[in-house]
C-alpha cells in the first residue's frame, strides 16, 4: 500500500485513551501515515471511545457518523471501552467498518495496515479479562504542553454497582516498574519537568505482583529520580490514603494535589455502590491529609440521585465535602449502565431530583472554589508555565491551581516562576512576578 494515506483520530475520555491513542498515532506516523484534523477529509479515521456514562456512548455514535460524512469512502475504525462493551451494537451502524477493542488495541497499527484485504473481518473482540499482565504501548508518552503523563496501571478489581469500566478494561495489570521509571527518566532528559502518573485504578499498582510491589513504593522510587521537579498522581480511591502514603507528601517533588474517586459521602449510599470503605474513612484520610501537608489541595467526582439515594442521605456527601472543603468538584447525575448491577436497582431517583441536587452541589463547589483561591491572595506560589496568551502567561501552582501573570521576560515556557498573587478572576488566580530566586 502507499504510506501516503490520510488518518485523524478522535479521543473520548479519560487521559489513559488519550495516552493510548498517542501512542497509536505516532506508530502511524512513523510508518509514513500523515495526519490531519478529523474535521478534514481522511483516508482512515480512528474514534478511540469512552462508555463511563450514555453521554459518553452517543459522542462516540455521533462522531462516527460525522466521519463518513466528512469523506464516504474513508474506513471507519472504532476502539476502545465501547468498543469492547457494545462491539455487536457498534456493528450495526451503517458507518463503521472495523471494531477493535481494548485487548487488540494497542495491535491496531498492524490492523490498520491490513484493512486493504477485503478478507480482513471486521471485529476484534475477545475476552479482557483473560488479559493477565500489562500490555506496552510503543511510542506511548501523552505529552500535554510542559506536562508528560505516563501510564503505569490498567484495568479495576472493584466491579462497583454502577461502573462498565471493569468490563472495558479487564483486571487491575500493572505496569513493570522498570518500564515507568525509564520513561520518566526519558522524559526529564527532553526537559519535561512535571510528570502526571495515571491508570485506571492508580492505588491498585502492584496488587497483582508477587514482589510486594506497591503504589507506595513505587512513588519511593520514582521520587528517587535524578532531575525531576513535580510528580503528579492523577486520581485514587479514599482507602488508598495511608499513613506512608501521606508521609510520601512531605517529599517537595510529590505535588500537593489529588483527585478523589469520591462518588458519595453516605454510608448506605457507599454501601449500595459497592465501595469498600464508609464516610468516616474519608472523612479522617482526607483531614488527615490536609494537616499535615502544607497548601494541599483536592478535586474529586461525585454522583448524585444514585439509586434509593433519600434527601438526607444527600445531606450526608453535601455537609462532609462541605467541612472538608475541595478546590474542584467533577459532578454526575446518576445514569443507568447496562450490565452493571445498579441497572436493575430499585428506587430510581426522578431527574428532576437528581439535577436540582446536583445544582445545589454546584452552588457550593463555586463557594468553595472562591474560598480555596482567596487563602492565596498575598502569597507567593512556584507555578509551572505551560502557555503563553494575548501577551500573558498561563500555568498551574503545584497544588493545581490556574494562574495568569505578565512578564517582560521571554521564554518563560517550561519553566518553574515564582508567582505574588494579588487578586482572583473567576477561578484564575491573578498574579506578578517575584523576582527573588526564580529559576
Amino acid at each position: 500500500m502507499s504510506f501516503s494515506k490520510k488518518v485523524a483520530f478522535h479521543t473520548l475520555g479519560c487521559k489513559v485513551n488519550q495516552y493510548e491513542t498517542e501512542s497509536i498515532k505516532n506508530q502511524l506516523l512513523k510508518k509514513g501515515y500523515e495526519e490531519v484534523s478529523f474535521e478534514e477529509s481522511s483516508d482512515i479515521y480512528i474514534i478511540n471511545s469512552c462508555t463511563v456514562t450514555s453521554i459518553a456512548d452517543r459522542k462516540t455514535r455521533n462522531m462516527l457518523r460525522r466521519a463518513k460524512k466528512i469523506n464516504p469512502a474513508a474506513k471507519v475504525i472504532v476502539t476502545g471501552c465501547y468498543a469492547q462493551t457494545n462491539s455487536r451494537e457498534i456493528l450495526e451502524i451503517e458507518d463503521v467498518d472495523f471494531v477493535i477493542d481494548n485487548k487488540n488495541k494497542s495491535n491496531i497499527v498492524n490492523f490498520v495496515g491490513a484493512i486493504e484485504d477485503i478478507s480482513f473481518e471486521r471485529e476484534k473482540n475477545g475476552n479482557i479479562f483473560q488479559e493477565k499482565e500489562y500490555q506496552e504501548y510503543e511510542f506511548a508518552t501523552l505529552r500535554e504542553m510542559t506536562r508528560a503523563y505516563v501510564k503505569i496501571q490498567d484495568g479495576c478489581n472493584q466491579f462497583c454497582s454502577y461502573c462498565k469500566i471493569p468490563f472495558a478494561r479487564g483486571k487491575s495489570r500493572s505496569r513493570k516498574k522498570e518500564n515507568i521509571l525509564n520513561e520518566i527518566q526519558k522524559l526529564i532528559e527532553d526537559g519535561f519537568k512535571e510528570v502526571i502518573l495515571i491508570g485506571i485504578n492508580l492505588g491498585a499498582y502492584g496488587e497483582d505482583f508477587e514482589s510486594g510491589e506497591t503504589f507506595e513504593t513505587l512513588l519511593e522510587d520514582i521520587l528517587k529520580i535524578d532531575g525531576l521537579k513535580r510528580i503528579r498522581i492523577g486520581s485514587v480511591y479514599p482507602d488508598k490514603i495511608s499513613d506512608k502514603f501521606i508521609e510520601l507528601f512531605k517529599n517537595k517533588n510529590l505535588m500537593p494535589h489529588l483527585h478523589i474517586s469520591l462518588q458519595s459521602c453516605d454510608d448506605t449510599v457507599l454501601k449500595n455502590m459497592r465501595r469498600s470503605y464508609g464516610s468516616s474513612l474519608i472523612r479522617e484520610s482526607l483531614l488527615k491529609l490536609k494537616s499535615e501537608v502544607k497548601n494541599i489541595e483536592f478535586t474529586a467526582d461525585v454522583i448524585v440521585g444514585f439509586p434509593k439515594e433519600e434527601e438526607e442521605m444527600f445531606i450526608n456527601t453535601y455537609k462532609i465535602i462541605e467541612e472538608i472543603g475541595f478546590s474542584g468538584l467533577h459532578i454526575f447525575q446518576y445514569s443507568d449502565r447496562e450490565g452493571t448491577i445498579a441497572n436493575n436497582m430499585e428506587g430510581k431517583v426522578p431527574n428532576n431530583i437528581k439535577k436540582e441536587r446536583a445544582d445545589r452541589l454546584s452552588t457550593l463547589k463555586h463557594v468553595m472554589m472562591k474560598e480555596t483561591r482567596e487563602k492565596y491572595l498575598g502569597e507567593i506560589l512556584e507555578v509551572l508555565v505551560e502557555e503563553e496568551k494575548n501577551g500573558e502567561y498561563l500555568g498551574y501552582t503545584d497544588n493545581y491551581l490556574r494562574v495568569r501573570f505578565k512578564s517582560e521576560k521571554k521564554e518563560l515556557l517550561n519553566s518553574l516562576v515564582k508567582i505574588k498573587i494579588i487578586e482572583i478572576e473567576d477561578e484564575i488566580l491573578i498574579g506578578k512576578e517575584d523576582n527573588t530566586n526564580n529559576e
